[in-house]
């Protein structure tokens, strides 16, 4: 008897408030259905979780409501440097890229380097010519130069606020907490999927810190940080990035359940809820298990995310 498939997406958390432009808000819940769906017709086609989880993260790069491909934020230096990073439960095979800048969708080039390279992580000139050599499509700087992300870049210059997330920690740029207010949000997009066969998959992807320095990498390309799975569990992760590489907080679930027995609700939420907040970290994750059980802690005001089980229809959060 086959498994039922599971996708869960996640799209950013942080300090996110109810806006009163229901439009602007809807706008958010049709992005990340849209996602959604992309990813789950990979998987009602008998598709592989890998395939959903990037397709899922490719939708998700595509949109410009989120910071990651074409909505990445811009570094001090006035470019764009993203990252991303694919894990396949069934082999624990893994591909990264850092600080890559014009390659239209950061995840397919990760994923490209877990297949065709010796290599589990690639950065900067490196990672590009082997995009070039594997013919990953590249976009011209206009693509991803967004006039939000640019004035995103200037409120931070001229408050000096230093890197800025892209969901949180930065109130003071910004009085309006709508949710498409680009000061107050952990902008990493994330998928973990369950398939048919009962493998697991995670795919993480972001544009980083608004004003963050050139070369500055966070936990989406850190195996066992921002992703991880195994065919326990699967995990993508948003927030502090720094916070979470130290927590290795990906990992950190994963070893709750094998080592200690836990369950993924119990992992997910001490991993959040204990571990980050004991280190000063904010954000949140998606994790998925082999049984389907799905589990979406954040220790802030919200995060973006939706879910999809087989034969159900997807469903979209914001808030609690």
């Amino acid at each position: 008897m086959s498994q039922r498939y599971v996708l869960a997406i996640h799209g950013g958390a942080g300090t996110i408030a109810p806006s009163a432009d229901r439009a602007a808000e809807e706008a958010y819940h049709a992005a990340l259905r849209d996602a959604t769906a992309a990813g789950q017709a990979v998987l009602a086609a008998g598709g592989k979780a890998l395939d959903a989880a990037v397709a899922a993260v490719v939708a998700l790069e595509d949109c410009p409501l989120f910071n990651a491909g074409r909505g990445s934020v811009y570094t001090s230096d006035a470019v764009h440097e993203m990252d991303a990073s694919v894990m396949d439960g069934r082999t624990q095979a893994a591909g990264a890229v850092a600080c890559v800048r014009n390659v239209r969708n950061p995840v397919v080039l990760a994923r490209a380097v877990m297949e065709h390279s010796n290599c589990v992580l690639l950065t900067s000139d490196g990672a590009e010519r082997f995009a070039r050599e594997r013919g990953i499509p590249f976009a011209p700087s206009e693509y991803f130069a967004t006039k939000e992300r640019l004035d995103q870049l200037h409120r931070a210059i001229a408050r000096q606020s230093g890197a800025v997330l892209d969901h949180s920690g930065a109130a003071d740029l910004q009085k309006d907490k709508s949710p498409i207010n680009p000061d107050q949000k952990f902008g990493t997009v994330g998928a973990v999927a369950l398939d048919r066969d009962g493998n697991l998959a995670s795919a993480v992807s972001t544009g980083g810190l608004t004003n963050k320095k050139p070369g500055r990498i966070g936990d989406t390309p850190v195996i066992g940080a921002g992703c991880y799975a195994n065919n326990q569990v699967a995990v993508a992760a948003t927030g502090t990035g720094e916070y979470f590489i130290r927590a290795v907080a990906a990992y950190d679930i994963a070893a709750r359940m094998n080592y200690g027995g836990a369950t993924l609700e119990a992992a997910a939420r001490a991993t959040v809820f204990d571990r980050l907040n004991a280190l000063g970290g904010s954000g949140g994750l998606i994790a998925l298990d082999r049984d389907g059980n799905l589990a979406t802690p954040f220790n802030t005001s919200g995060m973006y995310r939706a879910w999809v089980y087989e034969q159900e229809e997807i469903v979209t959060r914001i808030f609690l």
